[in-house]
């Protein structure tokens, strides 16, 4: 190759390698401090929208996940205020059925009566108190609540509302219920047992909402899960192959400057030629 003070050749062959070698060494270095082979659009703009769409579903499935929890707290008070509820009148049907028998003199009887009357209100705070974020689930006043179930939010898990205060289609015991006499008590007794049934069938349903929300947590839990294993797969970097890859661009980088260096150097021998 012929000698020129005007253009080196293998110096400007020397220099772009050695500017590739430093281009690849800044993506090795980038995909080593972030963890990720396609960290910004310019790395794979395909792959990088199709993990920008994901992470958008896996952010709505976190939301979807909040309001299952938020409603399940919902159910789970509701179901824990039942609960109270029906204890309560299984107390009160061992006071209506003890005042209900002749025998019992009156004196016992208004004892009956007064702790029937406490029981009875006990209730009527046991399904006021039964409130979780605003929501009353027992509460006359109060309609049906949905949770989310879908990222596009066009399908929901319905709750609906049973109430059991007073007075009411599952509670037939009313505000004005006694057993100060043997027939007010027998009665009441009917009123009870009436009750009883109808708050258990209000269990029952409340526990069988609270687990098929559970259930469908749980499944949207491991859609998320999934979701983000995908995008990791798409878009993280294999460490173990970008750390062996560093240390080859890094001697790469160091023969560059050699070369670039003894490319330089090379025009220096046409002086030699006018000595």
């Amino acid at each position: 190759m012929p000698l020129s003070i005007n253009n080196n050749q293998q110096a400007q062959t020397a220099l772009q390698n050695l500017n590739t070698t430093q281009s690849d060494l800044a993506i090795t270095m980038r995909r080593i401090s972030t963890g990720q082979k396609v960290s910004q659009a310019s790395d794979n703009g395909a792959i990088f929208a199709i993990a920008q769409n994901q992470r958008g579903t896996a952010r709505v499935y976190d939301t979807v996940i909040e309001s299952l929890n938020r409603v399940q707290s919902t159910v789970d008070v509701a179901s824990a205020a039942a609960t109270v509820v029906s204890d309560l009148l299984l107390q009160m049907k061992e006071k209506a059925l003890a005042a209900a028998d002749a025998s019992v003199d009156s004196s016992s009887r208004s004892i009956f009566s007064t702790d029937f009357v406490a029981l009875r209100d006990q209730l009527t705070k046991a399904v006021n108190n039964a409130t979780f974020n605003g929501v009353n689930l027992l509460s006359s006043t109060q309609s049906a609540i949905s949770a989310l179930a879908s990222d596009t939010g066009t399908s929901k898990i319905t709750v609906a509302t049973a109430t059991l205060s007073l007075s009411s289609n599952n509670v037939t015991v009313t505000a004005t219920t006694t057993i100060g006499t043997t027939a007010l008590a027998t009665a009441a007794l009917t009123l009870v047992n009436a009750s009883i049934g109808k708050v258990s069938t209000v269990l029952a349903n409340l526990g069988t909402k609270s687990r098929i929300i559970g259930q469908h947590r749980d499944f949207i839990a491991k859609l998320k899960d999934a979701v983000d294993s995908g995008i990791a797969n798409i878009t993280d970097a294999d460490l173990s192959r970008e750390s062996a890859k560093l240390q080859s661009l890094q001697t790469k980088q160091q023969l560059g400057y050699q070369s670039l260096s003894i490319a330089n150097s090379s025009s220096q021998s046409i002086l030699s030629l006018f000595r």
